[in-house]
């Protein structure tokens, strides 16, 4: 399954266990402010020294990496429900970012 059939199915997962209320789409605002709130989770788990993933007392799957993966399953659902080729838009920018300079020419970390 490429990247694109995989966004169309967490999209599907999300709209059966009630993520898209009624069919409705979050606004764009809302996925961003939800990949954001995944991050901080990530960020938290990291603070607190979690390691990069483990299963707590309920199987529930955890974890720094969980987290990483939490924020990108709603930016799949977000290109599942609007008909986003996101396989194809990483593999151009992924081939862009190899053309780059060295720090896009002297950018800080």
């Amino acid at each position: 399954m490429n990247l694109t059939e995989w966004s169309k199915e967490v999209n599907k997962t999300a709209v059966e266990h009630g993520w898209h209320p009624d069919e409705k789409e979050p606004s764009f605002g809302e996925v961003v402010a939800l990949c954001h709130s995944e991050l901080s989770e990530a960020l938290q788990a990291y603070r607190e020294g979690q390691p990069m993933r483990y299963v707590d007392g309920h199987g529930k799957p955890d974890g720094i990496a969980v987290e990483m993966a939490d924020c990108l399953i709603r930016i799949l659902d977000w290109a599942g429900q609007n008909g986003v080729d996101m396989e194809s838009i990483v593999k151009q920018k992924d081939i862009y970012n190899k053309s780059r300079p060295y720090r896009h020419g002297g950018k800080k970390l």
